[in-house]
């Protein structure tokens, strides 16, 4: 069983994985439950079909997945107070549907996805009366981010919620994170061990391209055009406002096109911007479908991965893994001594500079259009066959659930080997 307030048919973050992870158990003999909300990321609107005003049944995969889909609260802009609207609701409606599916079959694992960080409770609600074993999976640190980004400014709220979410890992089976940063993090409250499990790409559908001057031309670009790609979640933690006066500041060099591609709450305010200032060389366009991606990928020059110092090592970038297997050069933003930027380093398979910084960030673009970068995108690509390969991950994700062991060498992070083994991590992929 999986339950998570984001699943598919979202294409970008957490629902996209869990979406994938479930798809790939099922179309392997594993019959899965999942308890989830209708699609509403990135945009905040719940997708069309969908409506969201009652519970749905969905069966796919030759009967092997069951997906309950309940109704949820979505606010049109995520303020703190609507995010915990918005959380609570689907807590609050997915709770009677657990309930119900305390009278089926039980499961023998239960994944509880954070965010939000208190559907740990149904997991340990279930697994109370049905058995099983509960697995905590982390994607992103989301009390320590509404602490930093200051989304939530209450000591006392906080120490709550720290003894909630405690009370939740306590009780896990097993918990496991998608880097080494937020799995140090993660260690530092549980005497659990902390398991390795990281976002994975579909390397065989993301891929290099050798020639796309032409493809350029698809999109309504010159071939010449130089496209500094943001895509994604527009969303608070980017920071993607620290882009407008650099597009201004860029408008003399008319090959260089800043492409904001993805929905979120704050596109709006970004267009609202650039139209203020008469941006002609900063363009925004919808998430495009799957069987374009890789093209569009393929025809970006600059792949930005934007964000705050507030959430360095709180969330890892997913978009990264796709960036990667396409060969793409991505300009990272990352914090010193973050596990993101150490891992960049190591591998020497993108641009990455500190957080925040205007200056550095328009002197890299500049510097990105016009250095080669070769060796990088090819850095990232094998880096991406090599340790995020879905199929590889996933069958060690079931083989580590399963018992069996995998060896700590094969942790493609830049943490020490003491450190992890001081933290007591073990790794699946």
């Amino acid at each position: 069983m999986l339950m998570g307030i984001n699943f598919s048919p979202e294409l970008t973050g957490i629902g996209k994985y869990s979406g994938e992870m479930i798809d790939w158990l099922s179309k392997n003999n594993y019959d899965c439950t999942v308890v989830s909300s209708f699609p509403y990321y990135p945009n905040w609107e719940v997708q069309k079909p969908h409506k969201a005003r009652f519970y749905k049944k969905e069966i796919a995969n030759d009967g092997h997945l069951t997906l309950y889909r309940c109704p949820l609260y979505v606010p049109k802009k995520p303020t703190g107070a609507k995010r915990i609207l918005h959380d609570a609701s689907f807590f609050i409606t997915a709770f009677f549907m657990v309930f119900c599916l305390l009278f089926k079959k039980g499961n023998d694992y239960i994944f509880c996805i954070a965010p939000p960080f208190h559907l740990g409770f149904l997991g340990v609600f279930y697994k109370f009366f049905k058995g099983g074993k509960l697995v905590c999976h982390i994607q992103d640190l989301q009390i320590e981010a509404a602490r930093d980004l200051q989304i939530i400014k209450s000591n006392t709220a906080f120490k709550v919620l720290f003894g909630l979410e405690s009370f939740i890992l306590k009780r896990a089976d097993y918990i496991s994170s998608i880097s080494s940063g937020m799995i140090e993090k993660i260690a530092r409250k549980v005497n659990t061990e902390v398991i390795y499990f990281p976002n994975w790409v579909d390397t065989e559908s993301f891929f290099p391209i050798s020639k796309t001057a032409e493809l350029k031309k698809r999109w309504g670009f010159k071939s010449s055009d130089k496209i500094v790609l943001y895509s994604g979640s527009i969303g608070e933690k980017q920071g993607l406002e620290t882009l407008i006066p650099i597009a201004k500041d860029l408008g003399q060099q008319e090959s260089i096109k800043l492409v904001i591609c993805g929905d979120g709450p704050y596109k709006q305010d970004l267009i609202r911007l650039s139209d203020q200032e008469g941006l002609t060389n900063m363009l925004f366009l919808p998430l495009q479908p799957m069987q374009d991606f890789n093209a569009f990928l393929n025809i970006t020059d600059i792949h930005l991965v934007l964000q705050k110092k507030s959430a360095c090592d709180l969330v890892m970038p997913s978009k990264l893994t796709t960036i990667w297997s396409a060969g793409g050069l991505a300009l990272i933003t990352a914090e010193r001594n973050s596990s993101l930027r150490n891992l960049v380093l190591e591998h020497d398979m993108a641009v990455v500079i500190d957080c925040e910084d205007q200056e550095a960030l328009k002197s890299a673009i500049l510097s990105c259009c016009q250095d080669n970068n070769k060796a990088k995108r090819i850095n990232a690509r094998h880096y991406a066959k090599s340790f995020l390969s879905k199929d590889s991950i996933l069958q060690k994700m079931v083989a580590t659930l399963e018992r069996t062991a995998f060896p700590l060498e094969n942790v493609p992070t830049a943490v020490p080997r003491s450190s992890i083994d001081r933290q007591a991590v073990a790794a699946t992929g």
